[in-house]
């Protein structure tokens, strides 16, 4: 049967499984668009903004476990593209970027909207294609997810030409896919699992460093079983969180530059450090050179690049997380750690996160334990860049994979917003807040109507602080207090929700907060808040620029308090 290019696109998405697309059209794709109303299976969703589709697909991908989907057209809307896509590649998402480009006579050729897109995104895709034949479409649509979801997950672009999309051939669905040079280690090495196995069963002072691979191979078990039969403790990255039960009696915390001072002192003397799923960035290890000075390294990962590449390691494993776990559980054998754990409980008096000071105005911190309360942390939460985000990290306690969803690798501010509404597409069964910057918020904001138009009843948490928030406390820190180009001036949140017929409360005052927050979550669509928080409140602990991990900066007025936390594993 003969179908043409735009229709061989559907009938292999349909394949894929999938069966939502965030996009926007334009003249390039408009065959394509011309053809979903003959497939109803497949939802669009209309942005107003081509960065907000690939957000959007992103955060659709964690939430669910399959490869987001988005589509632009070609020129502005495939470059408006990139920064998802990029934001994807560091945080390792699968999704798949579909683009229109001009028609095959006109590439080359300088084209009202031409642009070299699989050129552009070629740092920042796992695979690019641009199709020259609709008979090669069926069979590169298949590729393309399967490159997207297996090994390290990470975004694959298709470039198809006006022409191809209209193109017709006969439809020939592909069989399996077979890439010679596309290998995926799993097991990992026999003799590095001993070697790693004996040293965990040997160490005085372990610690687990979890990171997002433990959230993408499904490894949270695996992980939870390793930590109890051997006792280790275990800290998280930003993107780990939620991949260690953050209520356990064993989780000490996110560590790196805003990550809880026991944690980082944990680094600073641990005599053996096993780092899964994590790459050894910047933000987690600070000054490199004096990175658990004391430690012997374990690092298990699936990408073989990641190995030693920032951080000296004594057993390499490449493999996937969850089966390299699986192997090495056999190996482990019942330990006690109860000095190394009394002293990181010690550790946690000494630092512990600050808490809410009272008489200190409406605190972000306040705020955000008071949504972790009003939902049981049974909720999906979503962050865009700056303060809120590391706020978030530290005070809302994530349970379980997939609840925490933010930009880690790329910073991306104005993630946010558009990410909560692929989260609450994904998983319409779960509540979603999005806690959001008034910064990071203004980049993506058109996309209220979007939440509108089709139904998607996020609950917005907007920390309105009149800043661009962490860039204010830099300068405030490091250079001076001089405050260049950090003082925002933003519209009233609650008068844009409602010209967009969104319901919205302002909350200056801390008795206001519970009640905002327990109105939002009983209004059955999109509801915002805006917190109208301390201007100049800063994030802490803080490791500053140049410093190890062990040397932070921790709030002035530092009080000695310790959240309740689960007895037992």
């Amino acid at each position: 049967m003969k179908k043409t290019g735009a229709q061989i696109i559907c009938e292999s998405l349909l394949a894929e499984g999938v069966e939502v697309l965030f996009g926007l059209p334009g003249g390039s794709i408009l065959p394509f668009y011309d053809t979903l109303s003959q497939y109803p299976q497949l939802r669009h969703i209309l942005v107003r903004h081509e960065q907000c589709a690939a957000h959007a697909a992103d955060a659709y991908a964690r939430v669910t476990g399959k490869v987001g989907v988005c589509v632009a057209t070609s020129g502005p809307g495939a470059t408006n593209l990139v920064t998802g896509i990029a934001n994807a590649h560091l945080d390792s998402v699968p999704i798949v970027a579909i683009t229109g480009q001009v028609a095959r006579p006109f590439i080359g050729k300088d084209a009202f909207q031409e642009i070299d897109i699989t050129g552009i995104t070629l740092p920042i895709t796992k695979h690019s294609y641009l199709v020259h034949d609709a008979a090669e479409l069926a069979s590169i649509i298949k590729e393309a997810f399967y490159i997207a979801r297996s090994g390290r997950p990470g975004p694959v672009l298709i470039d198809v030409p006006r022409d191809v999309q209209l193109e017709q051939v006969e439809y020939v669905p592909p069989g399996e896919v077979n890439l010679p040079g596309y290998k995926v280690p799993t097991r990992g090495h026999p003799t590095q699992l001993k070697n790693a196995a004996r040293l965990i069963n040997e160490a005085q002072r372990p610690l687990i460093i979890a990171g997002h691979g433990v959230i993408i191979s499904g490894a949270s078990e695996e992980l939870k079983k390793l930590a109890e039969t051997a006792q280790v403790p275990v800290i998280t990255t930003l993107l780990g969180l939620g991949g260690f039960p953050g209520n356990h009696v064993l989780n000490y915390g996110m560590a790196g530059m805003h990550g809880t001072g026991y944690a980082n002192r944990a680094i600073d003397n641990a005599d053996l450090i096993v780092a899964i799923g994590i790459r050894f960035d910047d933000r987690l290890t600070g000054k490199i050179s004096a990175f658990a000075p004391h430690a012997k390294i374990i690092h298990i990962d699936l990408d073989p690049a990641e190995i030693g590449k920032n951080v000296r390691v004594d057993v390499p494993i490449v493999g996937d997380v969850k089966v390299v776990l699986e192997a090495m559980l056999e190996m482990i054998e019942p330990r006690e750690h109860l000095e190394w754990l009394r002293q990181l409980e010690d550790w946690r008096r000494q630092h512990p996160i600050e808490p809410a000071r009272e008489g200190s105005g409406l605190l972000p911190q306040y705020v955000i334990r008071q949504i972790y309360e009003a939902t049981g942390g049974d909720a999906i939460i979503v962050t865009g860049v700056g303060q809120h985000q590391m706020w978030t990290a530290q005070h809302y306690v994530f349970h379980e994979p997939g609840t925490f969803v933010s930009s880690g690798g790329l910073g991306t501010m104005g993630f946010g917003l558009p990410a909560a509404m692929g989260a609450k597409v994904g998983r319409p069964d779960r509540t979603v807040w999005l806690i959001d910057g008034d910064g990071s918020f203004q980049m993506t904001i058109q996309e209220l109507a979007t939440l509108v138009q089709d139904k998607i009843a996020i609950k917005i948490a907007i920390m309105n602080n009149g800043y661009l928030g962490m860039v204010r406390q830099w300068q405030e820190l490091f250079h001076g207090k001089r405050y260049i180009a950090t003082p925002l001036s933003c519209p009233d949140f609650v008068k844009v929700a409602e010209a967009y017929c969104i319901p919205g409360l302002r909350v200056t005052r801390r008795e206001e907060v519970s009640g905002a927050i327990a109105q939002a979550m009983a209004y059955h669509g999109p509801f915002l808040i805006s917190f109208a928080v301390e201007p100049e409140e800063n994030v802490f602990p803080m490791v500053p620029p140049g410093a190890s991990v062990a040397e932070f900066i921790e709030h002035p007025q530092k009080e000695v308090s310790v959240w309740p936390r689960q007895n037992t594993p």
